[in-house]
């Protein structure tokens, strides 16, 4: 069995990056992102790449660095929301983007992964998401044809992998990592602990080693989200009464 343990992200995606090359990058929001090959894929300075994430960071991080960059050309995602560089990028023409219901995005690439060149949804008929796209009717009701997703290169996050590459996420981060590990030609993958061969419960396992080919134990991680919302504890029996 080949190594797939290497000594950081930069090793980790040595022989692997190329200009024009297409990448899924897992996480939601900023859960489960990988942090590290992102700021190693910007060290390299590979250029006019097509990215499929959820979304594309924020301004300063995770994606958003390979944006401020100018090496993304492309974005296949579902959510712009929280990046304001993504936005302005877009309107002004300089990025291309399309454009996905979160459900249908996380299906294509399940899709791609599993070998299903496309499949039909209910999802998006009668908007702007279903046109020039094949649309059938089926048992009486009208579905839009959407193409299964795959990369040359899948970049992933998990809480605990071995050396032969199975993967645990954690919690919200068990979101587009999973898939996405599978719909890659090459997929590299970052994790939280790196433990011993054997000691992973193999019931607990989300990902298999098959379809880890790199990893990487990464360190510091920032955890960051995008917005905390508070508010003040109730003091008074009034108080907690009181609609939110």
């Amino acid at each position: 069995m080949a190594q797939k343990i290497r000594g950081n992200a930069a090793e980790a995606l040595q022989g692997l990056l190329f200009d024009g090359m297409s990448i899924m990058s897992g996480g939601f929001g900023l859960c489960g992102i990988p942090e590290h090959l992102i700021a190693a894929i910007r060290d390299a300075g590979t250029r006019h790449l097509t990215v499929v994430s959820n979304n594309c960071g924020v301004d300063g991080f995770g994606l958003g660095i390979l944006l401020a960059g100018g090496q993304i050309d492309k974005m296949i995602s579902s959510y712009v929301g929280e990046n304001k560089l993504f936005e302005q990028l877009y309107l002004s023409g300089e990025l291309e983007l399309e454009f996905n219901p979160q459900g249908t995005l996380a299906e294509r690439i399940r899709a791609g992964g599993a070998g299903i060149p496309a499949f039909f949804t209910k999802t998006g008929v009668g908007t702007l998401v279903a046109e020039g796209k094949e649309l059938r009717e089926f048992d009486g009701a009208t579905y839009v044809m959407e193409r299964g997703l795959t990369a040359d290169l899948s970049i992933i996050k998990a809480w605990k992998g071995d050396a032969e590459g199975n993967l645990i996420y954690r919690k919200t981060a068990r979101n587009f990592n999973p898939m996405m590990a599978t719909a890659g030609k090459v997929t590299v993958a970052e994790v939280e602990q790196l433990v011993p061969v054997g000691s992973l419960d193999p019931d607990a396992i989300h990902t298999p080693g098959i379809f880890v080919d790199r990893i990487i134990q990464g360190d510091h991680f920032e955890r960051r989200i995008e917005r905390v919302t508070t508010r003040a504890r109730p003091t008074t029996v009034a108080e907690m009464k009181e609609p939110a």
